[in-house]
Formats: C-alpha cells, sequence, structure tokens
C-alpha cells in the first residue's frame, strides 16, 4: 500500500548525493541495492519498476517516487528503458514515523510535519527538473555544503507545493467545472509545443470562440491563454537548456519559434536573461548509465 511520507518543518535536510540516471538499452533493470538514507527519483523518460519494502513501484514519465531509509533492498522488477534525476538525503524525525497510511490526517500533535504521497504524478516537473540540475551544478562548482542542504530542501518543498495547490484548487467547484478543459488544454500545447500554437489553434481544435475560451481559462487561472501557452514553451526550455547540449537554434525550432532571434527575445522578456545565460548558469551535469 502506498504511503504518506513524513517530512518536518522548520528543518533543512541533509543532502547527500544526486545525479541523472539514464539507461543505455531497454533491457536495463535497477540493480539489488541497499538504501540508508532516503531518495527521490522523478522519472524524465522511459518507465522504471522498482521492488522496496515488498511493494512493487511503477513509475512513469513525470511521475516521482520517494523511497525512505530502511533495512530493505530496492530492486528492479521488470527490465525498461529509463531515463531519471535522483536524490538521497536525510533528516531528523525527532520520533515520528518514517510514513504512514494514505488515509492518515495531520493533528495537533504532528503540526510539525507535512505530509507527500510516496509515489504520484507532477503537475509542473519541469519545476523540479530545473532545481535539480540546479543542484547537480552546485554540486560540481564545490559549494559549501549549507548551500547544497538548502537546495535539497527546496526540491523537496517544491514537490509538496505543488502537490498541496492542486487539491485546494480542485475543492473550488468553478474550478472543478473547468477542470477537463484545463486538461485537455494542457494535452494539447504539450503535443504541439513544437508549432508556433496560437488561442486561435486551440480554440478551433476544441470547437470553443477564441474569444470565449480566453475569457474562461482567465477566469478559472487567473492566466491569459496566450501567456499559458508561452510560459509552457519558457518551461520546456529551462528543461532542455538545462538537459541537453543541443544548440539553442534547435530548441527554438523544437518549441515553434520562427527562428533564435525570436525566441532569444521573447525568453528574456519572460525570465529577464537569455537563454545561454540560463545554460551557462548551470552548465555542469551528473549523468550515470550504471
Amino acid at each position: 500500500m502506498v504511503q504518506n511520507i513524513i517530512f518536518p518543518l522548520n528543518q533543512i535536510y541533509k543532502y547527500h548525493l544526486t545525479g541523472k540516471f539514464k539507461a543505455l538499452s531497454p533491457e536495463w533493470k535497477h540493480n539489488y541495492a541497499p538504501l540508508m538514507d532516503y531518495e527521490l527519483i522523478i522519472v524524465t523518460e522511459g518507465e522504471l519498476f522498482l521492488s522496496y519494502q515488498g511493494q512493487d513501484f511503477h513509475i512513469e514519465k513525470n511521475q516521482y517516487l520517494i523511497l525512505p531509509p530502511s533495512t530493505t533492498y530496492r530492486n528492479g522488477y521488470k527490465e525498461a528503458y529509463s531515463s531519471f534525476y535522483w536524490m538521497h538525503f536525510t533528516l531528523n524525525l525527532f520520533g515520528h514515523p518514517v510514513s504512514v497510511k494514505r488515509s492518515y490526517s495531520p493533528n495537533p500533535e504532528v503540526t510539525d510535519c507535512f505530509l507527500i504521497p510516496q509515489t504520484g504524478t507532477l503537475p509542473h516537473p519541469e519545476k523540479v527538473i530545473v532545481q535539480m540540475k540546479q543542484l547537480q551544478d552546485i554540486v560540481k562548482s564545490n559549494y559549501p555544503q549549507v548551500s547544497l542542504d538548502t537546495m535539497c530542501t527546496s526540491i523537496i518543498t517544491e514537490l509538496y507545493g505543488q502537490l498541496t495547490i492542486a487539491p485546494i484548487q480542485s475543492a473550488n467547484s468553478t474550478y472543478a467545472m473547468g477542470q477537463q478543459i484545463y486538461n485537455d488544454i494542457v494535452d494539447y500545447i504539450n503535443t504541439n509545443i513544437h508549432i508556433n500554437l496560437k488561442v486561435q489553434d486551440i480554440a478551433d481544435h476544441f470547437g470553443y470562440n477564441p474569444k470565449y475560451l480566453s475569457h474562461l481559462f482567465f477566469k478559472l487561472y487567473g492566466v491569459p491563454l496566450k501567456q499559458f501557452i508561452l510560459d509552457r514553451k519558457i518551461e520546456s526550455a529551462n528543461f532542455m537548456l538545462s538537459d541537453n547540449d543541443k544548440p539553442i537554434k534547435e530548441i527554438a525550432f523544437d518549441l515553434g519559434f520562427s527562428d533564435m532571434h525570436n525566441f532569444t527575445r521573447a525568453y528574456k522578456r519572460k525570465t529577464g536573461i537569455t537563454p545561454t545565460e540560463y545554460r551557462n548558469a548551470f552548465s555542469k551535469r551528473l549523468l550515470f548509465y550504471k
């Protein structure tokens, strides 16, 4: 049974190791290995089949898995191509259990903790991946331990923040009515991220008047649909800039920009820096194949 993992509030967690794993073939399977600390895994490509503490986990793209420390070994139970970011860390629970059942709700005795489901789908995976890449960069740049610990804690709290906002929004009746529209739009944007996507294109695809769809989207989410499209492209750009060495001109083309100049101008207007400056700021990668 999937648990909720307990994390203490008002504490900086202790960073140990991080990296990006990339399987060399579809025949890869996770090795049989102990786990003496916490591990966060975020899958970016393929799928991961992992057994731990008597449970089989199947983690797909844009999903995460948190493994708490134990005397149990983790082991791959099925071969598959997989690429994922990982991070090891420790924390002090001050007598609290490592995990609790998903049905458990916090009470006043444990208000100094927060709960994260052991596994799930990230609403905005690019944001967490960028932070993971930033962590790798400062590790390679020999930053002091307090910097690594703070970044590690930030990654966990970003994960918690994303997962916390989603059910609060879903509880809103107006939001709930538009949830399917939102999901459809996001899926359509992600699928067509490589073209110069317009609001008119989305409206035509779903059979809406473009002005009505824009008004509805803004009413539900407080962001113009046109701006939302650009935001998704910038998030994707951040991931591409930090995750591979593809030329910026190709990234611009992959995101539907007519040329690198337009891409650079849009990127700088949104972020305040150029794509090159962003890439250079987080240029060091920790890549593993075993």
